[in-house]
């Protein structure tokens, strides 16, 4: 409407009952120098509002019932002199972020922009605000790849400055080996080492050497290296499959800066066993026990000495203490109470130590080593549950509770309430396992599925100011 007026210089538009003004709405008036939009009753003004108007100096939206301002609303107004906000008041939160940081920047006079919430700076200034840095920054997971095979482990590891994950496909039978791809920002296929109904993959990096653990459920467990010539991976050793007849976790650690991996067995006569480098290949070292169908391990530092727990469809967890003396594990003590444990997971959050307990009826539990033992300061309902797998990504803490009954479940520490609150819920098809992944300052988030397709998940960071 305003197209034909190019030389207008003062706009009135006083005491109407205007409630909006759209994208464009003073299109044509490039020499408007004084508008005044006061007394209506504005709510919403769109983003691109007063587009074009570079030469206005002054601008008036008082007395109107602005609650917020769209991010950088001003930002053609290049010759603004002075801005009129009196008469409204504005929620003070996330959507207020670049006001309050464009009115430390601006040149323009502004009057006082009064809040009307959050409670704590109800009628108080803006730039009375403290901080918005916490409040308006959260995060969010978000499918950034597809893979199209079923999958029931998830590795990752770095070599030579490169990013790759191990996956377990038992249907297909293939231990695929991912890299990222620094180009086209995604994974993509490296290598296949192949075998029969693999459930676990498991890479250990000695000096430059980069080997996989390959677990099987027939025809024997098997140890490959990656073979600079070929560019893949060949077969390194065969583990004996009098010792592993159904392995159910392969858990990697060091002592003494000697390097150990340990399978836990499942089978009714299993024998979970550890295995040491001895700079030529692995070699059994030490039995752990036999007849309790262990169906995971975890090794952790507790208080400066190193620890193994194994969970079993037989009896409570475990604690086993390495022994100085005799270089191996003894029987330490228990968990009490916690029967039918299908994982257990160790994390650190400062300077605490937690643990997570996996059941597939009743509830998972969290617990905290408090000098003397592990305490529970969690249950979390999870019937159908296979994994619960703690991951952090900078200061943010997770927990995936994956079940075959209902959605997968992410909880985020809250740090005031000491507990995790439910986050996000994905739809995974039986979740197997859920593995971190950094490359790149990208953070992702691998969720297996045993009935579908295996999905990446980004992690990523929202402005809520935005």
């Amino acid at each position: 409407m305003f197209s034909h007026l190019p030389s207008l210089q003062l706009l009135l538009l006083n005491s109407n009952s205007f409630t909006v003004i759209r994208d464009d709405a003073f299109a044509g008036l490039f020499h408007l120098e004084y508008l005044f939009i006061e007394g209506n009753k504005i709510e919403t003004i769109s983003r691109n509002a007063f587009r074009g108007l570079r030469d206005l100096t002054h601008l008036s939206l008082a007395n109107n019932h602005l609650k917020a301002l769209p991010r950088d609303v001003f930002s053609d107004l290049d010759s603004l002199i002075e801005l009129d906000l009196r008469g409204n008041k504005f929620e003070c939160d996330c959507k207020a972020k670049w006001l309050f940081l464009w009115l430390k920047m601006t040149n323009s006079t502004v009057s006082d922009v009064l809040c009307i919430g959050p409670a704590e700076y109800q009628d108080k200034k803006l730039n009375d605000v403290t901080s918005f840095d916490y409040e308006c920054t959260t995060t969010d997971f978000v499918v950034h790849q597809i893979l199209p095979y079923q999958s029931v482990s998830v590795d990752t590891f770095n070599s030579k400055n490169d990013v790759f994950v191990a996956i377990a496909q038992p249907s297909m039978e293939n231990c695929m080996v991912l890299e990222w791809d620094h180009i086209e920002m995604n994974f993509r296929s490296y290598d296949n080492i192949t075998g029969q109904s693999i459930v676990g993959c498991k890479a250990i990096l000695v000096g430059d050497q980069v080997f996989v653990v390959v677990a099987q459920l027939f025809g024997g467990s098997h140890i490959y290296k990656f073979d600079e010539s070929w560019t893949k991976f060949v077969k390194f050793q065969d583990i004996e499959v009098s010792r592993i007849s159904k392995p159910n976790d392969i858990e990697l650690f060091e002592i003494d800066n000697e390097m150990f991996f340990v399978i836990a067995d499942s089978s009714k006569a299993g024998l979970s066993t550890v295995y040491k480098w001895n700079n030529k290949g692995f070699y059994s070292y030490q039995s752990l026990h036999e007849w309790f169908r262990d169906t995971d391990a975890e090794f952790l530092d507790i208080d400066g000495k190193s620890h193994l727990i194994l969970s079993s469809r037989a009896q409570v967890p475990i604690i086993l203490q390495w022994n100085k003396a005799s270089k191996k594990f003894v029987p330490h003590s228990e968990i009490p109470n916690m029967e039918d444990v299908l994982a257990v997971k160790s994390f650190r959050m400062q300077d605490d130590l937690y643990i997570t307990l996996t059941r597939f009826i009743g509830d998972s539990r969290v617990m905290k080593w408090n000098s003397k033992q592990f305490v529970e300061i969690q249950a979390l309902p999870s019937r159908g549950a296979m994994t619960l797998q703690p991951f952090s990504f900078k200061n943010n803490y997770y927990l995936a509770l994956g079940s075959d009954y209902t959605f997968s479940q992410i909880y985020q520490w809250d740090g005031e309430k000491k507990i995790f609150r439910l986050f996000k819920e994905i739809y995974v098809q039986a979740p197997r396992s859920f593995t971190a992944v950094s490359t790149d300052r990208r953070d992702f988030f691998f969720a297996s599925s045993f009935k579908g397709n295996t999905q990446i998940f980004e992690h990523i960071k929202i402005d809520l100011s935005l």
